[in-house]
């Protein structure tokens, strides 16, 4: 069997920028085992596969350990790949997932707008030990949606984190954004996801459904510019519109095309 691969580095106008994710699409579904040994050999934080129905496309996500409910990344990726590699001619995309019907539409300036399902976080107690996991002294607030949001003031601070993996992945989450206002942007992140098998994630897009949220309300603005990661990053534009929606954008950036063979 040879399948068709691409590697795109979503929410990064060039290559060696933002978040790569493998592109798979597939006439038909392979045995979910089957899907998950391909993405933990791309050893990529998430591999997506794609299968053509009615409406627009079947889409799932795994990382090299599980499979996921959400990725913005790789539905990114996903857009990119049908709009710019296949000849897709449809304007707005639409992806049949475990987390229903996402849209991706293709601008003038070339940024792909996903049309993501709003999550409003909820202010939590701070778990024990979760600061002294990320070597945090303080932090303005500690937030929870799927992920816990750990809000701090200082965005120098975000990028010296050195988070303890083993003990991160001890808290029940699917990940911990550490999130701050400034350095050029409305706010900027890194992600740390040890408990999905993705110690670090450079660009989540899933995540700002909750983050994006979270800063509309407290900056008092829709529209926000963000930037996510540590030594690679990437850059993303959100809305919220208010209608519990949240339209992430960003650029992609095609590193390989190939195939594999099993």
């Amino acid at each position: 069997m040879q399948l068709e691969i691409f590697q795109v580095d979503a929410f990064s106008a060039q290559p060696f920028g933002g978040n790569p994710a493998a592109v798979i699409p597939l006439e038909n579904w392979l045995p979910d085992e089957l899907l998950q040994r391909i993405a933990e050999e791309n050893n990529l934080s998430e591999t997506a596969y794609l299968v053509k129905n009615q409406a627009g496309y079947d889409l799932r996500w795994f990382t090299p350990t599980v499979e996921v409910d959400l990725c913005g990344h790789a539905t990114l990726a996903a857009a990119w790949v049908l709009f710019e590699q296949l000849g897709e001619q449809a304007k707005v995309l639409r992806f049949n997932t475990r987390s229903g019907e996402l849209r991706v539409s293709r601008g003038a300036d070339g940024l792909l707008a996903m049309d993501f399902p709003a999550k409003q976080p909820v202010a939590v107690e701070t778990p024990s030990g979760l600061l002294e996991a990320l070597g945090l002294s303080r932090a303005r607030g500690v937030y929870r949606t799927d992920d816990y949001l750990v809000v701090i003031d200082d965005a120098s601070l975000i990028e010296t984190l050195a988070p303890d993996f083993v003990a991160l992945a001890g808290f029940d989450a699917r990940g911990i954004a550490v999130t701050a206002p400034g350095r050029g942007y409305d706010f900027v992140t890194r992600w740390f996801g040890p408990r999905v098998g993705v110690n670090e994630d450079p660009v989540t897009g899933s995540a700002h459904t909750s983050l994006a949220p979270y800063w509309a309300e407290r900056l008092d603005q829709s529209s926000l510019s963000c930037e996510q990661g540590g030594a690679r990053k990437g850059q993303l534009h959100c809305q919220v519109p208010g209608n519990g929606r949240v339209i992430i954008s960003g650029k992609g950036a095609l590193y390989l095309r190939g195939t594999i063979f099993i």
